[in-house]
């Protein structure tokens, strides 16, 4: 390990929410901290809030008195840098400015010695860019942390073009021994959670846009049926929509406009409307103060949902199903007689009218057909969406909404999209994710772990990918290339070669 040595001073410099978390993490791990704010008193008004952070642990059995007293002397709040010449590690969390962050270091130099660690915790600005006037940019260095840095696990630790080696391998050591989980990565837009996340908010609300379905419907599709913690519009709420649009637009400028980054009209007009979710009391649902519920429990924000319908008693299974073959037991178990036809064409299950009811793909179809979403686990999903294709008869729609109603699920039956909801999210997100491990971004397992921690997801894109095979993700893609042929569904050359390496394993 080449981490930080506990005794050595660490310092932090900006003291908003995200200093002052870091400072109560590197705190905990042993060190004596230092506070800094360009702003005069803002360095004692933080080490305050720190200080409250941890009465608050010892009310709640988290930390020891003694521990507790210990950690508060070890905080000092500084009003100038020249306070910070013995630090081992400086973290620099102030404004996302470049010329400011790039002053801010400079000035460290003629402070600190050379073997001192300096680490941003920049989400947007590249860390190249930060370095790029420093005497010794070697020794510059990434450390994302999220937000609220004391509870949430990941930190991306990033290389800049003169980042040396032992920099970031110090840094990630360091981001361990502080009970963090590191994951490195290269000074790319976005780094690996911002780059790979932007579908999930993307999808929506290109889908929202389209009409498909309201957000309530399809956060509670991504919830229910996905397995995602949070849905994208209630996320969006939760982030603020200037932030998130922010990070969207950033990402879409540094890529030079790629048309799989672009931003939403949408979100952008409730932005200028001044509708930033949570924080400002409406965003794509209402906040009240007066303690209604809001988000999707608002009575009158919630997801549609299908009447019962009558299932039918007996359905065909052409075909394979792929990834959603564990549909097929599931009705023998509900009760519903199965019969087989393994060699009948594209998997199906054909309802007693002959209308074809089929796992989402990125085509429509020329025949009578109904799509159902993609699932993280079917037996465990308790939502399912439906599309039928125009002119299916109602009765046939009633039918396959019965049907999954006697699996035990509720069913959203929305417009007819390619991909549908959580087939095209996932479809995005890995690919997006099987382009950065390409492009040596990350390593495949660094990504997964990035996505699972840093946002939640209910698994890795890539292991994602891996369970419902490449070549599935390839081909909704391909054929939501087609559809919408502007590039943004164009599968990468990291997914294909994924795709390849798959067909080679299974023909040997």
């Amino acid at each position: 390990m080449t981490g930080i040595d506990r005794t050595s001073t660490v310092a932090v410099v900006g003291t908003g929410t995200m200093g002052q978390g870091i400072a109560q993490v590197a705190l905990l791990a042993g060190h004596r901290v230092l506070l800094h704010d360009a702003l005069p008193g803002r360095a004692r008004a933080a080490a305050d809030g720190v200080a409250g952070r941890l009465d608050r642990l010892v009310a709640k059995g988290r930390l020891g008195p003694s521990e507790h007293k210990e950690a508060l002397a070890r905080l000092v709040p500084v009003e100038s840098t020249a306070e910070l010449a013995d630090a081992a590690l400086v973290v620099e969390a102030a404004v996302e400015d470049l010329t400011a962050k790039q002053a801010l270091f400079a000035g460290l130099e003629d402070v600190v010695a050379d073997g001192c660690l300096l680490a941003t915790n920049t989400s947007s600005l590249p860390v190249t860019a930060i370095g790029g006037a420093l005497r010794l940019p070697g020794r510059l260095v990434g450390m994302h942390f999220f937000n609220p840095a004391p509870l949430l696990p990941l930190v991306e630790v990033v290389a800049g073009a003169e980042s040396s080696p032992a920099a970031v391998s110090r840094a990630a050591d360091t981001a361990t021994a502080w009970g963090k989980t590191p994951v490195r990565c290269t000074d790319t837009p976005g780094f690996v959670v911002n780059r790979i996340a932007r579908p999930f908010y993307a999808e929506a609300l290109r889908l929202y846009e389209e009409r498909v379905a309201d957000p309530a419907t399809i956060d509670a599709v991504l919830r229910e049926c996905g397995g995602f913690a949070m849905g994208p519009f209630e996320l969006m709420d939760l982030i603020g929509q200037d932030v998130n649009e922010a990070v969207t637009r950033t990402v879409w400028e540094a890529f030079f406009h790629d048309p799989k980054f672009t931003p939403s009209l949408a979100q952008r007009r409730l932005v200028e409307s001044g509708r930033l979710g949570r924080k400002s009391g409406r965003g794509w649902y209402p906040y009240p103060a007066d303690g209604r519920p809001g988000g999707t429990a608002d009575p009158d924000h919630r997801p549609h949902t299908a009447e019962p319908a009558l299932a039918p008693t007996r359905v065909l299974v052409r075909g394979g199903l792929g990834p959603a073959q564990e549909v097929v037991p599931m009705l023998r178990e509900a009760g519903v007689e199965v019969a087989e036809d393994p060699v009948g064409g594209d998997g199906a299950l054909v309802l007693p009218d002959g209308t074809l009811l089929r796992l989402a793909a990125g085509r429509e179809s020329d025949e009578p057909e109904i799509c159902f979403d993609l699932s993280a686990d079917y037996r465990a999903a308790t939502r399912i969406a439906l599309a039928p294709e125009p002119g299916v008869h109602a009765d046939a729609v009633a039918h396959a909404v019965g049907l999954f109603q006697a699996l035990g699920k509720e069913v959203s039956v929305v417009n007819t999209a390619p991909g549908l909801i959580v087939a095209r999210t996932v479809a995005m997100l890995a690919d997006l994710a099987a382009d950065a491990v390409a492009r040596q971004v990350a390593s495949a397992e660094d990504v997964d772990t990035a996505m699972r921690l840093g946002v939640n997801y209910p698994l890795g894109p890539l292991e994602w990918c891996d369970r419902i095979s490449a070549q599935y993700v390839v081909d909704v893609l391909e054929g939501m290339h087609d559809m919408y042929p502007t590039g943004r569904y164009a599968p990468s050359q990291g997914l294909r070669r994924r795709a390849w390496a798959e067909q080679d394993v299974i023909s040997s």
